[in-house]
């Protein structure tokens, strides 16, 4: 399983965590802001907006807080203003990296980003240097035990997913950012559980690491996760999956 997957997977489970929920509310809550702010409160017209207040009812945020930051994000409350920056760059074992931030202070981001890469031991490239291999795709994973890839292709390539991946345990579902929602729904219609549903950055080619390496890019991909103003990252990182379950 490639290192994107497995990690987002994992990144899924984690957020099951009470000791991890406040950090990834604050990123939800960023991004539904940053999202309403450009694109108007009214998700349906709002691609955006609707796939960051779905993440938010995935994640069982309230009513509330989730409405909260949409007004804040249209104006009709007052909020902090929120920079777009997307980082790119090398990890550990010469793997290719994208950081993508939301934050309100960029002198304050780029300093730990830059930490982050150098105590991993890589470094943050120029713009484009690594964003050419990767493509913007919709990503779905279901359970073996929740559907069967007869039924799922029926399902999803119907919808208009692209292609459906056997990765281990699970079922990935590749479609277009245009095409993301539709499946989704179909998805749900057959009532067919999914364990990670979101827009992504897909690597076109993988890089493999193995051992202290692979071990490296780990703990790497955990800093970048446990950093405040790192609202998402992708790498193409191709790590074996005896190397996850040890750590």
């Amino acid at each position: 399983m490639s290192g994107h997957s497995k990690w987002s997977t994992i990144k899924h489970k984690k957020g099951a965590a009470d000791v991890k929920r406040g950090k990834i509310f604050t990123k939800l809550i960023k991004e539904i802001t940053v999202a309403a702010r450009m694109g108007g409160g009214d998700q349906e017209s709002n691609p955006r907006l609707r796939h960051a207040l779905n993440s938010a009812k995935a994640q069982n945020m309230p009513k509330d807080t989730f409405e909260r930051a949409v007004k804040k994000g249209t104006g009709d409350l007052e909020g902090v203003n929120y920079e777009e920056i997307l980082y790119e760059g090398y990890g550990p074992g010469g793997v290719a990296v994208l950081v993508e931030c939301l934050t309100d202070n960029k002198n304050r981001t780029i300093a730990d980003v830059r930490y982050i890469f150098g105590k991993a031991g890589g470094n943050v490239g120029t713009d484009g240097c690594v964003a050419w291999m990767f493509d913007k795709k919709g990503l779905l994973s279901v359970s073996k035990e929740d559907a069967s890839e007869e039924t799922l292709m029926d399902v999803a390539l119907e919808a208009g997913a692209e292609d459906i991946r056997d990765e281990g345990d699970v079922f990935e579902i590749i479609t277009t950012p245009e095409d993301f929602d539709a499946v989704r729904d179909a998805i749900d219609t057959a009532e067919i559980k999914c364990q990670m549903a979101e827009i992504t950055m897909l690597p076109q080619n993988m890089t493999p690491v193995e051992g202290k390496d692979a071990e490296q890019v780990i703990r790497f991909m955990d800093a970048l996760d446990d950093c405040d103003d790192i609202q998402k990252f992708y790498t193409n990182a191709d790590i074996p999956d005896d190397v996850f379950d040890a750590m």
